[in-house]
């Protein structure tokens, strides 16, 4: 039978109480007491094990114990040469991260998206016709001679991401999104990223210039990026905003094509 989270291993060296340590003799030796810890989930240490006693308590806040989790489990920083300044901080938001979007790719058409501008022979989903460098991004979705911009708004805490911890840590979040003309006709895109708070109002924003391509082009499929930092407390939303325009006003869907979109709460170790 499996044991609950709250039951205890009987392995300490000390007991607290009344907020002093009772030095006691240990009945296993630390470093075993340590690979135990490394071996049960990271939430029950932090939130049972780690109150069991004071050199339990020791062994969890240390940086080594989330330093070795890290590497038993493949989580490294981009740049070694720049390791997190809290490992344990570093572990948790890797594990958690993830695309935020919904339905990035247009794998289930425009599902997931509110549509804001729905312009020309509106938008839709279809093949690449330029290959992708990840060749599982198979769709992208497309615009049309009239404006053409759609949106997803996250809300953090249904995410997982509390108001403690957005304004106590304030973790990068960095966004990314993939865009391509067609050859044969001009077109513009454009991408806008605003962090909000609880009334959705606007905290920070990325809205850089529009972006224009030529008709007959060999352009391959760009990458737009932006990372979060120092944005201050209060975001409890990030709504994102992306779209484009046909430039010639040709029927059809000749107009900017967009894929592989992202927004994601990264450590603050990455670049």
């Amino acid at each position: 039978m499996g044991q609950s989270e709250s039951d205890h291993i009987h392995v300490a060296s000390r007991q607290c109480s009344s907020g002093e340590c009772t030095v006691l003799q240990p009945d296993v030796p630390l470093a075993v007491v340590e690979e135990i810890l490394l071996n049960l989930p990271e939430h029950q240490v932090v939130r049972v094990c780690r109150l069991v006693c004071c050199e339990w308590k020791e062994l969890v806040d240390s940086a080594a114990h989330w330093r070795e989790r890290c590497r038993r489990e493949g989580i490294q920083p981009c740049d070694a040469s720049r390791p997190p300044e809290d490992w344990r901080l570093f572990y948790f938001i890797t594990k958690k991260r993830r695309n935020l979007l919904k339905n990035p790719r247009a794998d289930d058409d425009l599902q997931g998206w509110e549509i804001v501008e729905n312009g020309g022979d509106r938008w839709a989903a279809e093949e690449n016709r330029k290959p992708f460098l990840d060749d599982t991004v198979t769709k992208c979705f497309v615009t049309s001679y009239g404006s053409c911009l759609k949106r997803q708004l996250i809300d953090l805490t249904k995410e997982g991401y509390s108001g403690a911890f957005m304004d106590q840590l304030q973790p990068h979040i960095k966004i990314s999104d993939w865009y391509a003309p067609r050859h044969d006709c001009g077109c513009q895109y454009e991408v806008c990223v605003e962090l909000l708070d609880q009334r959705k109002k606007t905290i920070k924003s990325f809205q850089p210039e529009k972006v224009f391509f030529q008709q007959w082009n060999d352009e391959p499929w760009c990458q737009m990026t932006h990372v979060f930092k120092d944005y201050g407390r209060g975001v409890r939303f990030i709504r994102f905003t992306h779209g484009g325009v046909d430039t010639q006003f040709w029927a059809g869907h000749y107009g900017i094509r967009v894929t592989n979109s992202s927004v994601e709460i990264c450590p603050a170790a990455e670049k």
